[in-house]
């Protein structure tokens, strides 16, 4: 007697600025889960956060419909779908705001349903590029000189942010501290255009990142598994312009790659390490995709950010590192799906409730 499917409920879209780039993500992995394990639901999220599973969910977000939601004020549902039965597991491929903060694995907590990925906390401090820096500090991890500033502290005291942002020496990366795809950053070569970038990232979050330029090679590593994970070998992304903007990665594609940097092995072990300890620190699950700078004149290492739902499509740069180490695409989303049945099993199994013995709180 043959195993039931189990049902994959694919989270796509949502109401980040990376949207369309989940679209693309989440049709590879429709395309290439194992259809003998799994039987897929795709569940589009529209930009006004109703989810979509009625008709074909990739065609209506493609179209940009904005459905109706339905009657249930604690369902994100559209109308007419409020009986869906819920699917075995979530894959979450939605990018950004909303899918890979934390927001959405509360939200799936609640449910009881076991999801692809990081869990709250995990998502939560990934997705926030100054709160991760924080974490890393803690463990030890090398990092660019930085400036953290928030849209009210600027407003406040400018003045005082643009100093220090300035002592940090030109140029400078100007990043909203939540946002992926290289949305909302601007590379500041002169001081007069500092203020317009900033504004320019506050646009996205109200909490913006700073960084020190540095002349470096990128470097990237995909982690997988909980908390002794499999890490791949460093790969390299050769930028073609003065960073590895949205255009280049999506559309003009002039950058390139590789999954086996040509580096020391010394170096090669001392990012490997810390993409490990940078995983672990930050409560990380799944997969991540680490992403490094080595600088060219001094050969140093510094963690750049971590992305916990990177590139899904089976050319992108993560699958592909995890390819490099016997793990092909096919397989890497498998894992995945077991990955959360087993870390949902884990939460399970923990004591949730507590009886003190008394009736002190009747």
């Amino acid at each position: 007697m043959s195993t039931p499917r189990l049902s994959i409920g694919l989270l796509f879209g949502g109401e980040s600025p990376e949207h369309e780039v989940s679209i693309v993500s989440a049709r590879s992995i429709a395309q290439n889960l194992d259809a003998e394990r799994f039987d897929v639901q795709p569940i589009g999220i529209a930009k006004n956060g109703v989810w979509l599973v009625n008709g074909d969910p990739f065609a209506r977000l493609a179209a940009g419909e904005l459905p109706e939601r339905g009657t249930s004020p604690y369902s994100p549902l559209e109308k007419g779908a409020e009986d869906l039965v819920l699917p075995d597991v979530f894959f979450n491929a939605i990018h950004g705001a909303f899918g890979e903060d934390g927001r959405l694995q509360g939200y799936l907590d609640m449910l009881k349903r076991p999801y692809t990925g990081a869990g709250l906390l995990g998502m939560a401090a990934g997705m926030d590029k100054w709160v991760a820096k924080l974490v890393w500090a803690s463990s030890g991890i090398p990092q660019v000189p930085y400036v953290g500033l928030t849209e009210e502290a600027w407003t406040r005291e400018a003045d005082v942010l643009r100093e220090k942002v300035l002592a940090l020496g030109l140029p400078v990366f100007v990043k909203p501290a939540n946002a992926g795809s290289s949305i909302g950053i601007r590379k500041v070569k002169e001081a007069a255009e500092l203020d317009d970038a900033i504004a320019f990232a506050l646009a996205y979050d109200r909490r913006v990142v700073v960084e020190k330029g540095v002349d470096a090679r990128e470097i990237e590593v995909a982690v997988l598994g909980g908390d002794d994970p499999l890490v791949s070998v460093p790969g390299e992304v050769h930028v073609a312009g003065e960073f590895y903007d949205f255009n280049d990665k999506y559309l003009d594609g002039k950058s390139w790659t590789e999954t086996n940097a040509k580096l020391p092995e010394a170096t090669r072990e001392r990012i490997r390490a810390h993409a490990r300890e940078a995983f672990r620190s930050i409560d990380a699950f799944g997969l991540a995709r680490v992403d490094f700078f080595v600088e060219h004149s001094t050969g140093d290492v510094y963690l750049n950010e971590v992305n916990l739902i990177p590139g899904f499509t089976n050319i992108s740069m993560c699958p592909k590192l995890m390819e490099s180490v016997g793990v092909p695409y096919g397989e890497l989303l498998t894992r995945l799906v077991d990955l959360a049945l087993e870390r949902h099993r884990q939460g399970a199994s923990k004591k949730k409730g507590f009886e003190s013995g008394s009736d002190w709180f009747a």
